[in-house]
């Protein structure tokens, strides 16, 4: 995706499943987050319900921040057949669907107006689609994307993009082969690894994606 305009806020994301509420909202009031942004396809949490839809909803707007659901356009589990290869969601072809496109225009839209926070449940980013789909694609388009880890601190996307090539023992490539290439690959093995298959979809656990 083409960068669309020059002035962005930074974007952050957050996953909650270390987290309790009131850790969660001093995390976001630390940086500033005027909208979160859910991601899930479904949610709701069985291990934390105060992460729920709705009570989350109003717990949010108490503290004067706002809340938008997303979790249709950019949430991992995908109800569209296309976005299946053997069985499995392929992100190359969520990327290409027409409610994911509109999802990443949205964020776009928002994040050149105010602070927003992306949430799904995955600790660390890299085991989250937040990450591997929605950041991988975005990037591009925006500004500076940033995770909130659970201690409070920032990893830059470019930073986790070089831990998930050491992770997956590809930061040694060779001098002829260019990063971009590699980097891509990391995202499919990583998206490989963590994507839904048609099964999970069908059961809806919730607490992933």
């Amino acid at each position: 995706m083409d960068k669309i305009v020059d002035e962005f806020k930074p974007l952050f994301t957050i996953g909650y499943s270390d987290l309790d509420i009131s850790s969660f909202l001093s995390l976001l009031k630390r940086h500033m987050i005027e909208t979160v942004a859910d991601v899930r396809s479904s949610p709701f949490s069985g291990f934390y319900p105060e992460f729920n839809h709705e009570g989350l909803k109003l717990v949010l707007k108490t503290h004067g921040i706002k809340y938008a659901f997303l979790g249709k356009e950019l949430g991992a589990r995908r109800s569209e057949e296309e976005c299946y290869v053997d069985g499995k969601v392929s992100y190359d072809l969520v990327f290409k669907t027409e409610a994911f496109q509109g999802g990443i225009q949205r964020l776009v839209n928002g994040v050149s107006k105010m602070r927003v926070v992306l949430l799904c449940a995955e600790k660390d980013p890299l085991d989250c689609h937040r990450a591997i789909l929605i950041c991988r694609y975005l990037k591009n388009a925006i500004g500076s994307i940033n995770h909130i880890l659970s201690n409070g601190q920032i990893e830059t996307h470019r930073e986790s993009e070089k831990r998930l090539l050491r992770h997956l023992n590809l930061h040694n490539f060779e001098l002829f082969k260019d990063e971009r290439d590699v980097l891509e690959d990391a995202y499919r093995r990583q998206a490989e690894r963590i994507a839904f298959s048609r099964e999970e979809v069908k059961e809806r656990r919730v607490d992933r994606g």
